[in-house]
C-alpha cells in the first residue's frame, strides 16, 4: 500500500512521510521471516533455511532498488518504477496466496495460536 502512496507524492516532505511509513512496516518483515520458518520447519533445519530465506529476500530487495534506478534512468521520473513495484508486489501476493492454499496444514498455525 505504501509503495502505491509513493506514486502520489509531489514534494520532498511527502516522500519522507511515505518513506517513514514504509520503513515502519518493513521493520517487522525480517523478524517475521525467522518466526515463520521456525513455525513451519523443524529446528534442525533452521541453520540453513533462515540464511537462505534472508539471502533471497535481501537479493530481491537489492534487485528492486537497482531495477527502480534503471526504470528512472529510462523514463526520467519515478512514477513508472513505483507502478512496476506495485505490480511485482501483486504478483508476489498472488504466489503466496497460491502456496498457502496448496499447503496441506494451512490452518495448523492459526489453530495453534487460537487454542493456546
Amino acid at each position: 500500500m505504501s509503495i502505491g502512496a509513493f506514486r502520489l507524492t509531489q514534494n520532498e516532505t511527502g516522500l519522507f512521510a511515505v518513506a517513514a511509513a514504509y520503513g515502519l512496516g518493513f521493520s517487522g518483515i525480517i523478524p517475521a521471516y525467522v518466526v515463520t520458518i521456525r513455525e513451519l520447519f523443524p529446528s534442525a533445519e533452521a541453520s540453513w533455511r533462515i540464511p537462505l530465506v534472508l539471502f533471497t529476500a535481501m537479493s530481491g530487495m537489492a534487485f528492486g532498488s537497482w531495477f527502480a534506478g534503471y526504470i528512472y534512468d529510462h523514463f526520467g521520473f519515478y512514477a513508472p518504477a513505483f507502478g512496476i513495484g506495485v505490480l511485482f508486489n501483486l504478483a508476489n501476493l498472488t504466489l503466496i496466496s497460491f502456496l498457502i492454499m496448496c499447503h496441506p496444514g494451512r490452518g495448523r498455525i492459526v489453530e495453534r495460536i487460537v487454542v493456546t
